[in-house]
């Protein structure tokens, strides 16, 4: 199973279309996981069109979005917890305000957004994932996004693809 992970897309303030990379990515994966900040229901909506989308509001999505869709959510697939929230929040960091949304939840993944920073790293047996931005890299030295693949239980492998 493929599925596309990305956060912080900001469109159409940051970005006007989608990467052809992360097109193509979207076209062939089964899921597409959003950890926020679309930035419209539009973007929302288009992002459906790809198929199958799972997503969370993010601190600048609309008042629509925020009606629509949780501030964290735990998807179990194939028998990995993946836990997905924004990451926005006061005082320490993104990391930190992510790994913590989910203190008490026994999860494999967590997927967060917010800092626009790729991201990949293990706490505590939980991998920790930013997948940058597509369209808005900030200070990165490339647009990003996630590609996890699940083979047969529990196998799975998560990185990140970098563009310009």
């Amino acid at each position: 199973m493929k599925i596309t992970v990305l956060s912080d897309t900001h469109m159409p303030r940051r970005g006007k279309g989608f990467p052809e990379v992360l097109v193509k990515d979207m076209e062939e994966s089964e899921l597409i996981i959003h950890a926020g900040d679309f930035q419209t229901s539009e973007i929302y909506n288009s992002l459906r069109e790809f198929g199958e989308l799972t997503g969370v509001v993010g601190n600048v999505d609309g008042e629509e979005l925020k009606r629509i869709l949780p501030k964290k959510t735990i998807l179990e697939i194939h028998g990995i917890k993946i836990g997905i929230v924004h990451g926005d929040g006061k005082g320490k960091t993104t990391e930190k305000r992510a790994e913590e949304a989910f203190h008490n939840e026994d999860v494999d993944i967590i997927i967060f957004g917010h800092s626009h920073i790729p991201y990949l790293r293990y706490h505590q047996g939980v991998l920790l994932f930013n997948p940058g931005s597509p369209t808005d890299k900030r200070r990165q030295p490339a647009y990003s996004h996630g590609v996890l693949l699940i083979e047969d239980e529990p196998r799975w492998s998560l990185q990140h693809k970098f563009y310009s």
